[in-house]
């Protein structure tokens, strides 16, 4: 497949997106190829670790190939995207439940799917140009492959910041926000990637990493803990709304352009992870209830006409800004009735 190269460099399992021109946006066959390529080196005994890295300075993947979905939904066919959510969100468990060390090499644009790939390792690993971010809910879903169980695991209420405003982090609020590990200059990332294909061992990824003093996130906390500790969408709102900062502002801007139901939802999410003691897998499951009905119920179609395929930017919601009935929550939030997401080993075609 031209689309990726899975390869055994040496000690390491090596993964590489190869979609530069495309910001390696993850297709759905390469999201099998993923899967398949980790069971089968899940217990060789000469695969000591997994190295995931993409081609091209612009992106190491930029979210998930969603031209089908919306080719299928549109045309009233809702299985192929569901199928392809419950197939991405079981290689996302994957990652992040692997008994090898995983490292990940993050530079350019990371966002949705590529966080779900990138983002779940035991060893993920930013440079100068990481720029990380959950933008789901401009286009009527929720983060998902696992972005909400990182982002409810953030400090404070960085989750519903970042989850409502799809605000992007720099490497150091990366960090500080916990989607990635460790810094070192994008120079010395194909001498460490040798290194660790030679040598099959992690320990020397540390000892190469250097601080990242630079995380704006970090000095605003205090404000977003305040601004965003509401128990609804509009009380975030209208918290914003009677602060009358320059942050505050722009962050009200930020929502306004957004689904009204993505951003109740994920909100809603959030709450519900903190409230018990949050798995990935429970997370994973929260989203798919969204995600597996977001072309009938939700705005996703709407989201992508807007964004992708006339790119009017003007998308016509289902609901106004911090007015989603509860109903509409509680209905896309649902345990789903068909085909329910599950973390085997996918069955042989």
């Amino acid at each position: 497949m031209t689309d990726i190269h899975i390869r055994q460099d040496g000690h390491a399992g090596h993964i590489t997106l190869q979609r530069p021109k495309a910001l390696n946006a993850l297709t759905y066959d390469m999201c099998l190829a993923i899967e398949d390529a980790l069971w089968a080196w899940r217990t060789d005994p000469t695969i000591k670790l997994i190295l995931i890295d993409a081609e091209g300075d612009k992106a190491f993947c930029a979210g998930g190939d969603i031209a089908e979905m919306y080719a299928t939904g549109t045309a009233g066919d809702y299985s192929y995207g569901q199928r392809f959510w419950r197939d991405e969100y079981r290689m996302n468990a994957l990652i992040a439940e692997y008994p090898k060390p995983v490292v990940s090499f993050l530079q350019g644009f990371i966002m949705g799917g590529g966080v779900g790939v990138g983002c779940h390792g035991s060893h993920r690993i930013v440079g100068e140009t990481s720029q990380i971010a959950m933008p789901e809910c401009g286009i009527g879903l929720i983060p998902d492959v696992g972005g909400s169980y990182l982002l409810a695991h953030a400090p404070g209420r960085l989750g519903e910041y970042l989850g409502l405003t799809t605000d992007r982090m720099g490497p150091g609020d990366a960090i500080h926000v916990g989607f990635a590990d460790l810094f070192i200059p994008q120079a010395q990332w194909d001498k460490i990637k040798s290194q660790l294909c030679a040598s099959g061992d992690v320990a020397g990824l540390s000892q190469a990493a250097t601080p990242t003093h630079n995380a704006p996130l970090r000095d605003v906390q205090a404000r977003i803990d305040t601004l965003f500790s509401g128990a609804s969408v509009q009380d975030i709102v209208d918290a914003l709304s009677d602060d009358s900062s320059d942050f505050a502002s722009k962050a009200l801007k930020k929502l306004s352009r957004n689904s009204p139901l993505s951003m109740a939802c994920t909100l809603d999410i959030l709450q519900r992870l903190r409230a018990e003691t949050p798995t990935l897998r429970r997370a994973l499951d929260l989203e798919y209830r969204f995600t597996s009905r977001s072309m009938q119920q939700g705005d996703f179609l709407e989201g992508i006409r807007a964004a992708i395929i006339d790119k009017d930017k003007s998308p016509k919601w289902r609901h106004d800004m911090g007015r989603v009935p509860k109903a509409d929550i509680a209905a896309m939030l649902r345990p789903v009735s068909g085909d329910r997401l599950t973390f085997e080993k996918r069955s042989a075609e």
